[in-house]
Order: structure tokens, then C-alpha cells, then sequence
């Protein structure tokens, strides 16, 4: 006996498809070397129709100035900075030569899949590195962790992107990947998925400040376009959750030829997202390494205690009870500051003399005691306690903040 579908059984089945498929996914993508003023200044409509769904804001890369944080304005230690949601002086990553991360600061895409590891990863990279150096596939430092799916490494491939002294074949090779990833995504849905595109940060040191500057982000925004429609058609048709964050590395100098020191220009960069859930610490000047906290706070992940009070970024998606935590020893008290982006809420202050966690350990925290986040401040005695690091931790109903004093 043949089964006959009525068109209310079809549109019954094809309504529970899509509420099983209602899954959170999300695309990252890092666009290089694109100051705040010069994304303002160029006309992009792919991401202002995103941005126009959820928002745009300011942002920074580079730690605190003068401070431990401290962070080079460089290319692979701005891409590291987002993935593992840490400063150099944890990530280790501080130049493009990538010469000895440090794993034990687990990536975006580790976090996911020692969550959920039957969740799918895809990069799609100009550079190779991104892969297998700063995400560390295949290596014991990092689990073990593999790509669900890659595409990169064309920047090696001269016979089919032969290399020009303007970088041009760069442009190629970005169109390569936008387009893969764009298929990709239309086809798969990977949960958590990294675009990296190269050619502005080309045509910048090239050209400086110039109308192939300008041309480097009219193109990126295009490349951006092709993925924003894959995402969409999932949305449409499978009834999926997604996320976009497009952000840049790091700003340049004011000539706009170099980059890597801590002036303003080559610390401001910017964020562009879909989301409707930012909350207010979207408009506070966000940092690279808010990316991570956020991304996980849209897929749901619950990050490990121990990995989440090392991060060094506050989510601007989701929950956020407090933001900008400092602390200060002097005469034998540590005194802390912080700014509440909530009400009625308490917090716990915890601190340890040690950095075990650096070298893969535990470290030993001692509870200090409870806050009222809307006091914003709190000091307590060392009792006489000597160390060359203090890590001070505020817990909040939403996730941690530290902060270290280091002698």
C-alpha cells in the first residue's frame, strides 16, 4: 500500500524539520588591518545591512598600555587575542611568527568541542597558520583538536595564484575563500566557522592611506555579502540561529603604511554583528577579547571554571553583570574597581598567589568575600601575604572577571 502525503502532512512535516533544526550557529570573521575611520569612511552595504539588524560599535585591540596586558597591535596576536579570549601575556603569541603559543589557554573552537563534540568546525583562510599554528590542529599541546572542515593554505599555491609585487593574487585568493565559505555554509552548517580575509591589511602596506585602501574594504564587503546570504538562506530554510561578529585585527598608523605599537589609530578597530542580544557592554568600547565570551554565550556553552576565570574578555551578547575590573596593592591592601552593568546583584572576590594554570595546573584561590556590585569598589588587607603575582578574580552571577597585579 503506497503512502500518500496530503499537502497539511507535508506542511505538518516540513514544520517539525524545522523546528529540530532550529539549531545556534556561528560565523566569525576577521577582516585585516581596517582602522575604525576608514570602515566609517567606506561605503559597505553588506555590513550595514547586518549591523542594521543588530549593530555596530567601536572597539579596541592591544590590552591595557603601559600595563601587563599590555598587547602588540599585530596581526596573528589580534586573530590569537580573539580565539583563546586572552592577552599576549597569557596566549604567548606575540608576533606573526607564532613561535610558542601557549595551549593550555584553550581556543573558541577547543571550548566547543570539548563541550559538544559532536558540533562541526570549518575555517576558511588566506593563511595557513591560522590552522595549524595559532589553533593548533592536530597537535597534543591542544587535545588533539581537528577541523570538522578547512580551506585555506592557497597563499602557498603560486601555480594557480601567481604572486604579484601589488598582492593582487591576495585578492584572488580571498575571493577563493568567501566563495567557499559561502558554499559551505549553504550546504553544511558547521556550529562554529572562522573567515579570514587578508587583502586590506596588503593594500594598506602598500599603499598607505589611499584609494586602494579603500578599494581593499569595498572588496572585503562583497566577500562578506556572499557568506551573510548563505547564513540568511539557513535562517530562511532550516530555521537556524545565527550568529555574526565581523571585526578587524588592529588599526594602523596614521600615514596608515604600519602597524604594532599602542597609538590610537592602531588600537581602534570596530565590530559588526546580526545580534539582537548585545547588551550594554556592546557600547562601552568593547575589546578583541570580548569576542570569545560573547560567541559562547550565543551557542550556550558552558566554558570550564578554570578557563573562565583566566579570560580576559566580558561577553557583549547575552547576561552581563559588570565590566572593566582594576586592582591595585599598596600598603599592604589591594584595592579593586570595577563598573556594575546590573542591579541588586552580588559578587564574590577571590585571589591566588600562583599562575600554575600557565603550565597546565590548578591555581589555589582563596574566597575574600562577598561585594554589592553597584558599590563598584572594595578593598581588603593582605594580612602580611608576599607574593610577585596576585590574580584577582571577581565572580559575578553572569561569569568572572580578573585581574592581575604583577610585580
Amino acid at each position: 500500500m503506497k503512502r500518500i502525503l496530503t499537502l497539511a502532512a507535508v506542511a505538518l512535516f516540513a514544520s517539525h524539520s524545522f523546528a529540530q533544526t532550529n539549531s545556534k550557529k556561528v560565523l566569525f570573521v576577521i577582516l585585516d588591518g581596517i582602522p575604525a575611520d576608514v570602515i566609517d569612511s567606506v561605503a559597505t552595504p553588506n555590513m550595514d545591512k547586518i549591523s542594521a539588524i543588530g549593530g555596530f560599535t567601536k572597539a579596541s585591540m592591544g590590552g591595557e598600555v603601559g600595563g601587563y596586558s599590555e598587547t602588540p597591535t599585530i596581526s596573528a596576536v589580534g586573530y590569537n587575542s580573539l580565539l583563546t579570549g586572552v592577552w599576549a601575556n597569557k596566549h604567548n603569541v606575540w608576533g606573526n611568527s607564532i613561535k610558542a603559543p601557549n595551549y593550555n589557554y584553550w581556543t573558541i573552537f577547543r571550548i566547543l568541542k570539548e563541550a559538544n563534540p559532536t558540533k562541526k568546525t570549518a575555517i576558511f583562510s588566506t593563511w595557513l597558520d591560522n590552522r595549524t599554528k595559532l589553533v593548533g590542529a592536530n597537535l597534543p599541546q591542544t587535545g588533539n583538536f581537528v577541523f570538522d572542515y578547512y580551506f585555506d593554505g592557497l597563499e602557498l599555491d603560486s601555480l594557480n595564484f601567481p604572486h604579484d609585487d601589488d598582492k593582487f593574487y591576495i585578492h584572488r585568493i580571498d575571493e577563493a575563500v568567501s566563495k567557499e565559505a559561502a558554499r559551505y555554509i549553504s550546504e553544511e552548517a558547521p556550529g562554529l566557522s572562522w573567515m579570514y580575509l587578508e587583502y586590506s591589511d596588503d593594500m594598506g602596506h602598500g599603499f598607505g592611506n589611499s584609494p586602494e585602501m579603500m578599494d581593499g574594504v569595498k572588496k572585503a564587503d562583497i566577500q562578506i555579502g556572499r557568506v551573510w546570504e548563505a547564513i540568511q538562506y539557513r535562517e530562511d530554510t532550516f530555521g537556524e540561529d545565527w550568529l555574526i561578529v565581523i571585526t578587524t585585527d588592529h588599526g594602523r598608523t596614521d600615514d596608515g603604511f604600519d602597524h604594532g605599537g599602542h597609538s590610537a589609530r592602531e588600537r581602534a578597530t570596530w565590530i559588526v554583528t546580526n545580534s539582537k542580544n548585545t547588551n550594554s557592554h556592546f557600547e562601552e568600547t568593547p575589546e578583541m577579547v570580548d569576542i570569545l565570551p560573547s560567541i559562547a554565550n550565543h551557542l550556550e556553552i558552558s566554558i570550564p571554571k578554570k578557563i573562565a576565570m583566566e579570560l580576559d574578555g566580558t561577553p557583549f551578547i547575552g547576561a552581563v553583570d559588570a565590566s572593566g575590573l582594576k586592582a591595585e596593592s599598596k600598603n599592604g591592601e589591594i584595592s579593586m574597581s570595577w563598573k556594575s552593568l546590573s542591579k541588586g546583584k552580588k559578587g564574590r572576590v577571590w585571589v591566588s598567589t600562583t599562575n600554575n594554570f600557565k603550565t597546565g595546573g590548578l591555581d589555589n584561590y582563596w574566597l575574600v568575600g562577598e561585594v554589592n556590585l553597584v558599590d563598584e569598589k572594595k578593598s581588603f588587607s593582605l594580612n602580611g601575604t608576599q607574593s610577585d603575582i596576585f590574580k584577582v578574580v571577581l565572580e559575578t552571577p553572569s561569569g568572572y572577571l580578573n585581574y592581575w597585579i604583577v610585580k
